[in-house]
């Protein structure tokens, strides 16, 4: 009978993990570049012993306990691409993500947004964390531009040229279910033995830089009211059972010889 308690309390944990996924997809709908969050739900079994007339080799079964919910993976589609006319501003157009300096030593990846020169000169993304192609800015320079394949220039007084600062890479991550979401659009590898591969802007299946513009969100509004919906009425069904549990128990308690 208490089985009946643990399996309901499992799924109101996991469709409240859903309710929240929901809830946070729906409030970074106008943030740029966000990917939306997935809820992954699984089967938890426990186990119990067999009958005394099994064999050794069934000694040992497993049964329903509940459901877990994994709320870490994220929908990688590509958002809008909208222009803001901002100079800083910069987007992909396809696949792959710009790399971030970062003294965790995991890869630390971006998919663009608004750029601005730190105080030590070099091109940085959110938190102040650097570009990984470390790009130093002159303090001169009266514009900066991207090329769609990652070739960073600027103007400055001193040359008729435009001077070359660097290039930006893309990075390509094998298995996209292996990042971790840190915030502000950028995702962490946690898999130390996923590959990770590099390639210049619009080679080797790697998208292009767009100066200029800022990826939409990939939510839509439409989707998340209908999952949310569809987790209100699986919470429902999941606190009716707890109930309908207690009141079976409150019967056999109260049941006289």
């Amino acid at each position: 009978m208490n089985n009946v308690f643990y399996i309901g309390a499992t799924g109101l944990n996991a469709q409240q993990t859903a309710v929240d996924t929901t809830a946070n997809n729906i409030s970074n709908m106008n943030t740029p570049a966000f990917k939306r969050g997935l809820v992954s739900f699984s089967e938890l079994l426990t186990s119990a012993a067999a009958p005394l007339n099994r064999g050794a080799a069934d000694s040992v079964l497993s049964s329903p306990a509940g459901v877990a919910a994994d709320p870490s993976l994220h929908v990688f589609t590509a958002g809008e691409l909208r222009s803001t006319g901002s100079p800083l501003d910069l987007a992909i157009r396809g696949d792959g993500f710009i790399e971030l300096s970062s003294d965790s030593g995991q890869a630390t990846l971006w998919r663009g947004g608004a750029l601005h020169v730190g105080t030590d000169g070099y091109l940085a993304g959110p938190n102040g964390l650097a570009l990984k192609a470390m790009v130093s800015v002159p303090h001169d320079a009266s514009s900066i531009s991207f090329s769609s394949d990652g070739q960073v220039q600027a103007s400055v007084p001193s040359q008729n040229e435009p001077l070359t600062l660097g290039e930006i890479e893309l990075v390509m991550p094998a298995d996209t279910r292996a990042l971790q979401s840190v915030g502000d659009g950028i995702y962490r590898v946690q898999d130390d033995g996923l590959t990770v591969s590099r390639a210049r802007p619009g080679e080797d299946n790697a998208g292009t830089l767009v100066q200029g513009f800022s990826e939409a969100s990939n939510v839509s509004l439409s989707d998340e009211l209908v999952n949310l919906m569809l987790y209100q009425r699986a919470y429902a069904s999941n606190a009716r059972l707890v109930q309908v549990g207690d009141e079976l128990m409150a019967l056999a308690n109260g049941l006289k010889r």
